[in-house]
């Protein structure tokens, strides 16, 4: 299985629902023991703010983060940001994430891809995996979710009630924090597992 995570949505999801991301309760949600499945790569695409001066701090603790996902078996894929209207900035990592999911899974034929975002533009993309032959299933909240995104996918993995477990939130910071735990010991990377069907679907909201 295949996982691919659009940081800024699902980012700006949990954010909404005043709780902090904790990743790894969101990767053994989606892949860890109990799901029977067998991970490949959970891909993490993050939007970097400016190499300017003015968002040199905010960059810093970016960095922070994306560090702390690495240390932590996460594979992230970055994109440096550039200014947009005052105080913002924008680095769209939707190309990339897409591009990839294509290579991906054309050379690593993965029985499931897992898009964690709720972006009605990868609807396309999930199409074009499931012509693949490949099963699609979109990781999102109902309310962050594009309606074409949901039609397209094979399921939808509603996060809500996973949301609901994480620490709620007292101060909301622009950048991501990164979690208060300590990254685990380096692993020896595992054979890449040989992929088998699902034999059923999974239902919408199973925890």
């Amino acid at each position: 299985m295949l996982v691919l995570v659009d940081e800024s949505n699902v980012g700006s999801s949990v954010r909404s629902a005043g709780r902090g991301l904790d990743w790894l309760k969101l990767r053994d949600f989606l892949a860890g023991p109990n799901t029977g499945r067998d991970l490949v790569e959970m891909v993490v695409y993050a939007g970097l703010p400016p190499a300017i001066p003015m968002w040199q701090e905010e960059r810093d603790r970016k960095n922070k983060f994306v560090h702390w996902l690495r240390s932590n078996g996460f594979m992230v894929v970055t994109k440096d940001g550039a200014p947009a209207e005052e105080g913002h900035y924008k680095a769209n990592v939707d190309v990339m994430m897409a591009i990839d999911a294509l290579e991906l899974s054309i050379e690593m034929r993965p029985d499931v891809v897992i898009l964690v975002t709720g972006d009605a533009d990868f609807a396309y993309l999930a199409t074009k995996l499931r012509r693949h032959g490949i099963r699609v299933e979109v990781a999102s909240v109902s309310a962050n979710l594009g309606n074409i995104l949901r039609s397209a996918a094979n399921d939808v993995i509603d996060l809500a009630p996973l949301f609901r477990t994480f620490e709620i939130m007292t101060v909301q910071d622009a950048a991501p924090q990164v979690p208060n735990r300590t990254p685990r010991q380096q692993q020896p990377r595992r054979p890449r597992p040989r992929f088998r069907p699902i034999a059923t679907a999974r239902q919408a909201g199973e925890s």
